[in-house]
């Protein structure tokens, strides 16, 4: 028998059933007093990613300027003298020397008389200078003597930059036996003294021109074409083995090189009937340092603000040297005229840059770089890009100047 309590309406069972099915169809069952996990490990790789990138910009952090050097250009008019070696301008002489050969047909042979002859350098380590009387000989270890035919004093110096002076020397006999390649000389009339280690002399080319006996010739109008076309070729040769001998830090000037030629004792040839001419050419050059020369040139230039800074010609500046004598290798002086243009850049110093920016502001650096007067344009770069400030030390800045 059934009472009213049995009988449940199927619209109330769903309520009063226990929760024994799982909400969800899911993979395991959820328990509702189960607190979702925090994500550690994504939060972790994000801190890392930030720490890595925070530590690559400090990383590849820098502190640079980049500097454009005051450049100034001027119409040049000017007389100046300068010194050997020494004094506000000084200046240096470099010389070099080639031989040109040339076949040609001989047309018979003539007697022949002369003396070799070269260039040498000669040294003094003397702190006071020496004169060189006319004829003093210069002997090679084999004992072959050359002379000045002109006195010459050869400025002091020391042991270790001994002063200098190029001449020209003169075999004492006849003969090829004196055409000897680069050599060293002693002076023998200082034999016995101190003078005979602190004088010395040496050759940096071959004698050449000396000859005694029969030589073969060429017809006279034949040897002149010829010697023309060997000085032609030896011209730039010359003008391209002096430039090689030019300094660091020196200027070679338009007019400033002259060259001289000598025609050599013809010597029969390998081929019958055949000749070789010989053409020697010596270019002889002076040369000063940039720096000296431009200040020097901005002195003497009117109309142009310059206090001295320091400053180097350009090589777009387009000088030309006129001699206001005939050029002595032997002189202790030198006067000449430039005219041209004259592209003076100033010098910056990168170290002196650095000072005075380091530990500034970017804005206070820019202000401070303003009363550089060889500084035509600065760019400043900091990184970070939130960095205001250049680092204390100046080696930790970079300051790279810009060609001009």
């Amino acid at each position: 028998m059934r009472t009213l309590q049995d009988i449940t309406p199927p619209s109330r069972r769903r309520d009063i059933e226990p929760m024994s099915q799982p909400l969800s169809s899911g993979p395991g069952p959820l328990r509702l007093n189960e607190r979702p996990r925090f994500p550690y490990t994504t939060l972790i790789a994000i801190v890392v990613v930030i720490l890595i990138s925070i530590g690559a910009l400090f990383y590849f952090s820098s502190a640079k300027v980049d500097v454009t050097p005051n450049t100034v250009s001027a119409a040049v008019q000017s007389s100046l003298t300068a010194t050997k070696s020494s004094g506000d301008l000084p200046y240096e002489i470099i010389t070099a020397q080639k031989i040109a050969t040339q076949s040609v047909k001989g047309s018979g042979t003539k007697t022949v008389n002369s003396s070799s002859s070269g260039t040498i350098t000669i040294y003094n380590t003397q702190t006071k200078s020496q004169p060189l009387v006319s004829n003093t000989r210069f002997s090679t270890a084999s004992g072959l003597i050359f002379r000045i035919h002109s006195g010459v004093t050869v400025p002091g110096g020391s042991p270790a930059k001994p002063g200098s002076i190029t001449a020209k020397v003169y075999a004492d006999k006849a003969g090829d036996s004196y055409n000897v390649g680069p050599a060293s000389f002693t002076v023998p009339g200082f034999n016995g003294t101190p003078l005979a280690s602190q004088v010395y002399a040496r050759s940096t080319s071959a004698m050449a021109g000396g000859a005694s006996g029969n030589m073969p010739t060429a017809d006279t109008v034949l040897e002149g074409q010829t010697r023309s076309a060997l000085m032609k070729a030896l011209a730039p040769d010359l003008l391209a083995s002096i430039q090689a001998q030019v300094p660091s830090g020196y200027l070679l000037l338009t007019g400033a090189a002259t060259t001289t030629f000598e025609e050599l004792t013809p010597v029969l040839s390998g081929t019958t009937g055949m000749i070789d001419m010989k053409e020697q050419g010596t270019i002889t050059a002076i040369v000063f340092p940039n720096a000296a020369l431009a200040k020097a040139v901005a002195l003497s230039i009117s109309g142009l603000s310059y206090q001295g800074e320091p400053l180097t010609l350009a090589p777009t500046s387009n000088l030309v040297l006129a001699p206001s004598s005939q050029m002595d290798p032997s002189a202790t002086s030198f006067s000449f005229v430039l005219t041209g243009t004259a592209s003076l850049v100033y010098t910056v110093d990168p170290v002196r840059i650095a000072s005075a920016v380091a530990g500034k502001t970017r804005s206070a650096a820019e202000v401070a770089l303003t009363s550089f007067s060889e500084v035509k344009r600065a760019l400043i770069a900091l990184r970070p890009f939130w960095r205001q400030t250049f680092p204390q030390d100046p080696a930790s800045i970079s300051v790279v100047v810009a060609a001009p």
